[in-house]
């Protein structure tokens, strides 16, 4: 059986990070195959706010004069740092002008006014920078007044987003010398804090992270080797330093690449996905494990993953690590015979729209049965060949590129698939509906 064949887009999580260490650097950095994304656009230009010369050679091609550690913010006006609706620019942004010096004004779209950022702020505070809300406490619109970050001791709980360590560890080097601790009382999204970790090691920038043990005494740890952690048993160690200007290249996205793989577990024919590492440290690789577990058929050539197609069952999963892939397991829990449970993603309802009664709700369009709990989703699969939806019928997106992408997977069953805002896609994956209709049997 002959494979459709797809190029993973290049990582957002990457590309996001890759940015801010060009522009944070002194000199001259050469990114290639940055993700060209709404989203990526408000961090570019946020960059280029506070200082950072970013031009665009090519496409996916930039070259980056950076601000030697220092973004530069306003003194009579604070400077305009406007994330539209990523909440990735957001958090990452936030922490990093704050080791800048002057002032600075976080804001959004609508719905990113409604996204809590109240525990990023209370660290920042906790290093010595004033901030100042300009609406509802503890939620952007903000304003950042600070001469930079004093260093010391910060503690960061990461039970809402691992976005806001990402942040501070990413800030951490223009500091005179930090520790951040994780608190809170749980951890989600772990593997990003990981990505963060390898961008700042690429960049050359120094770091330690310690582990506390039974015996309470803090030893340090290879940062590789942790897949989970307990609040209160890890730290990280900053110390001052640079950005190092150099050529890097960002990978593949396997979030994105996500829709794709799903394809080939519910489709008639297998998908190939080219352009992935296959050690990647990326959370969103887990979706071969998933669907691997589901019982579809996997295999490697290089950088390229097929997946077959193969009657999948139901599984129980814990998706706290791996939190962008619900809405496209969800869909595809609805080709599954049984019940599959998705756990521990309560933090979900505050991404782009809530992604736990969204799935919920669109799932319901094709006549699958889901229950909403407390910090998880159960879909009631019921084989492709029982999944009714009418020619008519138009998938809601909630103006959330996931939860359009997610869509498309239903044309598996032979029915074209309508989304009504099918353009939201561009704020991570604007050839997405290019892309898809190599593997849709509807194109």
């Amino acid at each position: 059986m002959s494979s459709k064949t797809v190029t993973a887009p290049a990582s957002k999580s990457v590309s996001h990070r890759m940015v801010i260490g060009a522009a944070l650097a002194a000199g001259t950095s050469t990114l290639t195959n940055v993700l060209e994304s709404d989203d990526l656009n408000r961090t570019m230009d946020i960059m280029r706010t506070c200082g950072a010369d970013i031009v665009r050679q090519a496409e996916g091609v930039y070259t980056v004069r950076g601000v030697a550690g220092t973004p530069r913010g306003g003194s009579s006006e604070p400077a305009s740092c406007y994330v539209h609706e990523s909440g990735t620019t957001c958090r990452l942004i936030t922490a990093v002008v704050a080791a800048g010096l002057g002032a600075f004004r976080i804001h959004g779209a609508p719905r990113m006014h409604e996204r809590p950022i109240g525990e990023l702020v209370n660290a920042l505070r906790m290093a010595g920078v004033e901030v100042r809300y300009e609406q509802q406490d503890g939620y952007p619109p903000l304003v950042i007044d600070t001469l930079g970050l004093s260093g010391g001791s910060v503690t960061i709980g990461l039970d809402e987003s691992s976005q806001y360590l990402s942040g501070l560890l990413l800030a951490a080097p223009q500091a005179r010398s930090m520790t951040v601790n994780v608190g809170g009382s749980k951890v989600v999204s772990w593997p990003y804090v990981g990505l963060t970790l390898q961008a700042m090691e690429d960049f050359g920038v120094a770091f330690t992270v310690e582990v506390k043990g039974d015996d309470d005494r803090w030893a340090k740890a290879d940062w590789r080797t942790i897949t989970d952690i307990l609040p209160g048993k890890v730290r990280f160690v900053v110390p001052p330093g640079m950005y190092r200007a150099g050529e890097y290249t960002v990978e593949g996205d396997w979030s994105n690449a996500s829709y794709f793989l799903a394809a080939g577990a519910v489709g008639d024919c297998p998908v190939t996905v080219r352009g992935l590492r296959r050690d990647s440290i990326q959370g969103d690789r887990a979706m071969l494990d998933i669907l691997q577990r589901m019982g579809a058929k996997i295999s490697w050539d290089g950088d390229a993953v097929t997946v077959s197609p193969a009657p999948l069952t139901g599984i129980e999963v814990d998706m706290g690590h791996c939190p962008d892939l619900v809405p496209t397991v969800a869909v595809v829990a609805a080709f599954a015979n049984g019940p599959t449970t998705i756990a521990n993603v309560a933090h979900l309802r505050i991404k782009e729209c809530d992604r736990l009664a969204s799935p919920a709700n669109e799932l319901a369009r094709a006549g699958i049965k889901a229950a909403v709990f407390d910090d998880g989703i159960m879909v009631h699969g019921v084989g492709k060949e029982h999944i009714a939806i009418a020619h008519e019928t138009v998938f809601q997106a909630y103006g959330d590129h996931r939860m359009a992408m997610s869509a498309a997977i239903f044309e598996m069953t032979g029915v074209p698939v309508a989304v009504d805002d099918p353009e939201c896609v561009g704020k991570s994956f604007p050839a997405f509906w290019k892309q898809w209709k190599k593997v849709s049997p509807c194109a």
